[in-house]
Order: structure tokens, then C-alpha cells, then sequence
């Protein structure tokens, strides 16, 4: 930064600068500084009066948001049949374990082969400390819960194109550490010289400067970053005469060449921020205790054929999966909990601008890899317990490590977790041909990783018969024009799911639409 060219601005173009130079860590720091911040919303399902009794609700879709509706409305007396065409309820809520079997549209079949009480959760798979609607029925359905490590500093970033610092196995603590450190001396300096800001009070540069001296640990009168023990130790301290040795900084040119100081930022998106929760065993074990208090009311192996609907109800047709029977059953009101990318397939009677509304969202192309490891080679060889390895090897995005099991002696990871075209292409291979390409990426990574492999178990979401993508995408365009259609419904028919809320790919998103659009069939039928 060429400090000579900056101009007097006032604290909010301070605040954007900080963003630009420092990045969003330096940008949320400085504003905790100055006594600013954020926060979040939704917890709990609303308080409906009245009785739904002598009333029936077709649901279609044993998703979580589907489950929701049927236990909040069998509260109220309503009657409620979900119609499910998989054979367990969860929808996209599901975990791979010994057993479980899935087989893709023109894929081949497979069945989980870890070792029991291993599993991957191929679906959602961690729950943000804000979603306290997810954590309201962890709670009420009384789930346990353990801490999932979403940010772990002392995991690695492996860059292919980092420039200077391509290919070497660096810890996120080292980035953030020399990033922040390098960007508070330029901007303590610039604050020290009366180059910044003549807006800013002589108070308040006292102040700043307190803070950058903090923030980047600067030493000395002339403001110097020369590394911090936060980035860690080539030597770590120890008994006897072991004071450790502080680790070199990396070079700050290095990193801006590299900018891996933009894929690691010291706080977290908002829906990425620490705490993070997972069920204990799997993150199926929130379908199932929705399952065990509405199951009864759930007829499985039903696919939806076509749906109905006329002034006084709804009447909806569906194939026995198993024997091609098809059987109708009709309602006073229907909620479609199905996602829009299969819903768009089914023979409806929605008017055309409706039709038109469904059909007008992309659902993301997403796939995961689990791979079980004999050894927990990233614990006991690297010290990394849980958290994320973030690279820019093709194809992988990104290497998760469990939260769970421990210092055990077998663990499973998410070998990859990848998205749009990259979804893709890597969608085409067979289940086996995808655990070499995980394989290839991660022994780049980790010496012990192929050595290490047991077996793999894959989901291309958008193969998934049921499903036909990961999670909706919308844009402004059709958020603007299609949603408010899909939200109020038509007729007697709402919807309902993640794609009908602004948090797509969660289950909260799932959880909160069943909430909004029970209230409107309850003021409906209460009219």
C-alpha cells in the first residue's frame, strides 16, 4: 500500500479499507473495537390456537420439513398422512453406515462397507450455534449432541497454484497470524506518521494504535511484526530447559502472491461460525427421533404420480414402488415438502405462471466422499483434531476430519466435498474410480493416505432419484420473481423446504418453511 496516496476519510471508509488490506478478520476485529457487531435470528415454531381436529393434511415428503409439519399440526388435532416414496424418511438428512445402500440414476449400486460404528454424514452435516430451530427439536427430541470443529488452525492449506508458497502443507494459524501481523504494521505506521484519516481524533489514533499493536502483536517503537507464538513453534516448549523456538513468518509478499490470506480469513462467515454441533452417531439421528414420533402416520415405497386439487380438497395419486400398485388418497389441505428439481416432474394441476415458478430454480450439483482409514495418520502424525483442510487440487475443495472417536484407531473423512461443474465430471466415474481420484488428490497432502484407505463410500446428489441436487440456488432474479409465487402456494396446496427459505442447503431452512406455511394452512382451515 502506498501510504503517500491516502486521502482524509472518515471511520466508515476506514472500516472498508481495513476489509480491503486486512481482509474480513482485520474488518470484524476493528469493529468489536469500536464497539460494533452482528447477530441472528429464528427459534422456535409458532403458537398456533385453535384446533385442527376433523381436518386432514396430506404431506408429501418424509424430509425433515415435511416431519416438522406433521408434528406440529398433530399437536393442533389435525390429521396428517406423509406420503414417502424411499423407503426411510429424512429425505436429504442421512448418514452412511454399515449397510446403507444407495444407488444413483445410471450409477452403479452401493452399500456402505465401514466397520461398525464408523459412517459419514453424506448429507447435512453440522449444525451452526444460530440455528436454533435445528436445536430447538435437538433439544425437545432430547438428540445428543458433541461439538463439531468446523475452524481449526492448526489443520493445513495445500494450494497447487499458491505461487511462492504452491505446494507446501501450511497451517491456517500461520496465515492468519502473519497476514493480520504484516497488515497491522502498515496500517500502525501509516496511523503513527498522521497519514491516515484526519477525521479520526488524536484519542482515537491513540486508540487504534493500542489496538494494531495488539491485534498484529507489533513490537517495538517502530510498529514491527516479526511473528507471534500464535502461529506456533519449530520447537515447542517443554520441561527442563525447553523454551521452545518460535517459528519463522512467512514472507508477506509470499502470502499476498499466494492469496491464500483470501481463502483463510480470521472470522468465519456468518453461517460458518464456531460453535458447530453434530448429533452423537450420525446426523441421521434427528430424522429418526422425527420418525419415531410421527413414522405411524408415514406410508413409504410412494411415489407421487399426480396431484389434484378443486374447491373443497386435494386428491393425490402415488405408485407402490415395490408392487406398481398406484392408490389415491385425498385431503383437505396438501403440503409438498418435495424439492422443486422433482417436483417440476410430477403431473400437477398448478396453473402455468405456478408451473412456471417451480421450474424456475437450479438445484446445485454437489458430491461427498467418505473414506475410512485404518490409522488416524492426521492425529497421531500431524496433531490436527478435526477442522478442515482447505486446497485448490481439482476436483476436491476440500478434506474434512471427524469430530468424533477420538485417538481410536480407525476414523473416517470427507475425502471430498465438491460442487457445480466439478460435480459433475466427477459424478461420471464409478464409485470405485472417484475413491482413486480422492486417493491421488489426498496423498498429496498426507504421506499415510493411501496407505492408510479401507473403503469409500460416495453421493452425486444430483443423481440421487429423490432429490436431483444438493440444494436450490436462487438468484436475484428469481428470488424475486418466482419465490413470492412459491411461498404463497395455490389454492389449497402449499410448499414447503429448504428451497423456500434464505437458508438453502440447510436444515434449518427445512425446519423454519414448515413452520411458516403450517401457520397459513391453520389460519386457512381456521377461517
Amino acid at each position: 500500500m502506498d501510504s503517500t496516496n491516502i486521502k482524509s476519510f472518515t471511520r466508515r471508509d476506514f472500516l472498508y479499507r481495513a476489509a480491503a488490506v486486512g481482509g474480513t478478520g482485520l474488518l470484524m476485529n476493528t469493529m468489536s473495537a469500536w464497539g460494533m457487531g452482528m447477530e441472528s435470528t429464528a427459534s422456535a415454531p409458532p403458537v398456533l390456537t385453535g384446533s385442527g381436529k376433523g381436518k386432514k393434511v396430506l404431506i408429501l415428503g418424509a424430509g425433515l420439513a415435511g416431519m416438522t409439519a406433521a408434528f406440529e399440526l398433530g399437536k393442533l388435532g389435525y390429521s396428517c398422512q406423509i406420503i414417502e416414496a424411499r423407503s426411510f424418511a429424512g429425505g436429504r438428512c442421512q448418514t452412511a453406515r454399515k449397510g446403507f445402500s444407495l444407488q444413483e440414476l445410471g450409477g452403479d449400486a452401493q452399500t456402505c462397507q465401514f466397520d461398525e460404528g464408523q459412517y459419514i454424514n453424506h448429507g447435512p452435516w453440522r449444525i451452526p450455534f444460530h440455528h436454533q430451530s435445528t436445536l430447538h427439536y435437538t433439544r425437545l427430541f432430547e438428540v445428543p449432541l458433541e461439538v463439531m470443529i468446523n475452524d481449526n488452525d492448526n489443520s493445513i492449506i495445500y494450494a497447487e497454484n499458491g505461487g511462492p508458497l504452491s505446494k507446501q502443507r501450511i497451517r491456517p494459524a500461520q496465515v492468519k497470524a502473519d497476514m493480520r501481523g504484516n497488515v497491522a504494521e502498515l496500517l500502525a505506521k501509516s496511523v503513527k506518521n498522521n497519514q491516515l484519516d484526519n477525521e479520526l481524533t488524536a484519542d482515537d489514533k491513540h486508540l487504534l494504535l493500542d489496538y494494531l499493536a495488539h491485534e498484529g502483536q507489533l513490537a517495538g517503537a517502530d510498529l514491527r511484526y516479526k511473528g507471534r507464538s500464535g502461529r506456533g513453534y519449530t520447537t515447542n516448549p517443554g520441561a527442563g530447559l525447553t523454551p521452545g523456538t518460535l517459528s519463522d513468518p512467512l514472507g508477506f509478499k509470499d502470502l499476498l502472491a499466494s492469496k491464500l490470506g483470501n481463502v483463510y480469513s480470521a472470522v468465519q462467515d456468518f453461517p460458518m461460525q464456531n460453535t458447530m454441533f453434530q448429533p452423537v452417531g450420525g446426523m441421521d439421528q434427528i430424522a429418526k427421533a422425527f420418525e419415531k414420533r410421527v413414522g405411524k402416520n408415514i406410508r413409504y415405497h410412494s411415489e407421487v404420480q399426480t396431484l389434484r386439487q378443486s374447491a373443497g380438497g386435494v386428491t393425490v395419486t402415488f405408485k407402490d414402488t415395490i408392487s406398481g400398485k398406484v392408490s389415491s388418497v385425498s385431503a383437505d389441505y396438501c403440503l409438498c415438502a418435495i424439492p422443486l428439481s422433482v417436483l417440476r416432474n410430477i403431473d400437477t394441476d398448478f396453473s402455468d405462471p405456478f408451473k412456471q415458478a417451480v421450474k424456475a430454480v437450479a438445484y446445485a450439483p454437489v458430491g461427498k466422499i467418505g473414506l475410512q482409514m485404518k490409522r488416524r495418520f492426521w492425529e497421531e502424525d500431524d496433531h490436527i483434531y478435526g477442522g478442515h483442510v482447505l486446497t485448490d487440487i481439482k476436483g476436491i475443495n476440500t478434506i474434512s476430519l471427524p469430530s468424533t472417536g477420538w485417538q481410536k484407531k480407525k476414523g473416517v473423512l470427507l475425502g471430498y466435498y465438491h460442487y457445480q461443474n466439478t460435480a459433475i465430471e466427477i459424478s461420471a466415474l464409478s464409485p470405485a474410480e472417484r475413491a482413486e481420484f480422492a486417493l491421488d488428490a489426498g496423498q498429496k497432502i498426507f504421506p499415510a493416505y493411501r496407505s492408510s484407505f479401507e473403503s469409500a463410500f460416495s453421493v452425486a446428489w444430483h443423481r440421487v432419484q429423490y432429490n436431483l441436487g444438493g440444494w436450490a440456488e436462487w438468484n436475484d432474479k428469481n428470488r424475486a420473481s418466482a419465490y413470492p409465487v412459491l411461498i404463497e402456494g395455490e389454492g389449497r396446496v402449499l410448499l414447503a423446504g429448504e428451497h423456500l427459505s434464505y437458508l438453502t442447503g440447510w436444515q434449518a431452512g427445512a425446519i423454519e418453511s414448515a413452520w411458516q406455511q403450517i401457520a397459513k394452512i391453520h389460519a386457512r382451515a381456521s377461517a
